[in-house]
């Protein structure tokens, strides 16, 4: 996915514009003492008050309608969501991952179509990066806003760690290999990782499948095309795990860590492990739970792997991630749309960057952060910006993927075997 440069669009979205836009939905008259439903997953404390504060402005312009906020982590969120959606009972307004799974509540008829409030307000669509509509359209339709930020996996690490044991960011596989020798003759591990959520070990193996075989690889395999899943980027990735592994490049147990606990981040505080690839949104949740330890902190890129193909520029990630959709289910979708938009004008964006270090999905942001910029720039940079897999997939297909990835590091499967599963239920329709 190509990822567009950046450019200033003066947006309009203010408390005033929101309260006159509210009264041509609803007049003062009609407005009833009714409850909107807000589900999502930011759970640390600066963003949760961004999300708060941005709902009370929405009250505010809006009498007799009050918003419930329930923050949730992760992989409960994600039950919660299935469960509610299966029982039709979904939030009126929720946070998602766009991609796959929320295709499959779009094709159920359970999710709003929001192209018609986005035709009638370009200038509030056009405050937003361009690609960070892909995920949430289908078949010309949009479906959900970004809410939160340009998200890239980088490899972040503790430079105190790096500096006593003068190593150096590695830019490529060999001096990777070599600065976890050096790592573990320290008793120190290279990564800590936190795998039995799954989708944290999926990153390694989606920036291999890239660096190894290039972007084209993967979409052939997602359209099932070529040699699909088979495609010796794929097992080559898995070798290159396995590899990482047999090196003692993890802390121990690493399937039974749980992320959502803050495992893999304990392990870098405590300098157990020097290094964690995750997504660039582990900076302000760092910096929201040990202020102290991110000024240790720095990034950079995930090496090239010789002989590659692929961009070592090359992105995983999303243009724009905590997409906001409505469910059909709500009884006042046009009330709803103006929520999201509350929580998604200039003021909470800017929160999103000052106070949560976020590179927020738009175009006239100001970002005055010199670790936000560079996340910035290397965004900017990126030849292609490639979807998370479990997100990109559709859904028992992205949840075979993340099975399989989890049995590679435990050296329970083999690259081969891991592929070979894959394509198989990509023939059968995921």
């Amino acid at each position: 996915m190509a990822y567009p440069a950046f450019s200033k669009v003066r947006s309009i979205v203010s408390a005033t514009a929101l309260a006159f836009s509210l009264s041509a939905v609803v007049s003062t008259a009609a407005f009833a003492q009714s409850t909107i439903t807000a589900w999502d997953q930011q759970t640390n404390t600066s963003s949760s008050k961004i999300i708060r504060d941005a709902s009370d402005r929405f009250e505010k312009a809006a009498p007799g309608y009050k918003v419930e906020n329930s923050h949730i982590l992760n992989e409960a969120y994600k039950t919660k969501l299935k469960v509610a959606f299966g029982a039709n009972q979904p939030p009126c307004v929720f946070e998602n991952w766009g991609g796959g799974g929320l295709h499959e509540y779009v094709k159920s008829g359970q999710i709003v179509d929001l192209t018609p409030y986005l035709n009638k307000d370009p200038a509030y669509r056009n405050r937003f990066m361009q690609s960070s509509w892909n995920v949430t359209t289908y078949d010309g339709k949009t479906y959900g806003v970004a809410a939160e930020n340009a998200a890239a996996a980088v490899i972040f690490y503790n430079k105190d760690v790096f500096a006593k044991y003068g190593v150096t960011p590695p830019k490529t596989w060999d001096e990777l290999m070599h600065v976890v020798a050096v790592l573990k003759s320290h008793n120190v591990a290279a990564f800590s990782l936190a795998n039995k959520n799954k989708w944290t070990g999926s990153m390694y193996y989606m920036y291999l499948v890239d660096r190894i075989g290039g972007p084209q690889v993967v979409k052939d395999a997602i359209e099932g095309k070529g040699k699909g899943f088979e495609d010796p980027a794929f097992v080559e990735a898995g070798k290159r795990i396995q590899e990482l592994v047999k090196a003692g490049a993890f802390a121990p147990g690493i399937n039974g860590l749980d992320y959502d606990s803050g495992a893999s981040r304990r392990l870098l505080y405590s300098g157990k492990a020097a290094m964690e690839l995750m997504g660039a949104w582990e900076a302000s949740t760092i910096a929201n739970e040990n202020p102290t330890f991110s000024k240790d902190l720095d990034f950079f890129p995930f090496p090239s792997v010789p002989g590659g193909k692929g961009d070592p520029r090359d992105l995983i990630g999303t243009v724009g991630d905590g997409f906001l959709s409505i469910s059909t289910e709500c009884k006042t979708p046009d009330v709803a749309f103006k929520l999201i938009q509350a929580m998604t004008d200039d003021q909470a964006m800017q929160a999103r960057a000052s106070d949560d270090h976020k590179l927020p999905p738009v175009n006239n942001v100001k970002i005055d952060d010199p670790f936000t910029q560079r996340l910035q720039k290397l965004l900017a940079a990126a030849p292609s910006v490639q979807l998370w897999y479990d997100q990109a997939l559709p859904p028992a297909l992205g949840e075979l993927h993340k099975d399989t990835t989890q049995q590679l590091f435990g050296l329970s499967l083999t690259p081969e075997a891991a592929a070979q599963q894959m394509e198989a239920a990509s023939k059968k329709g995921g």
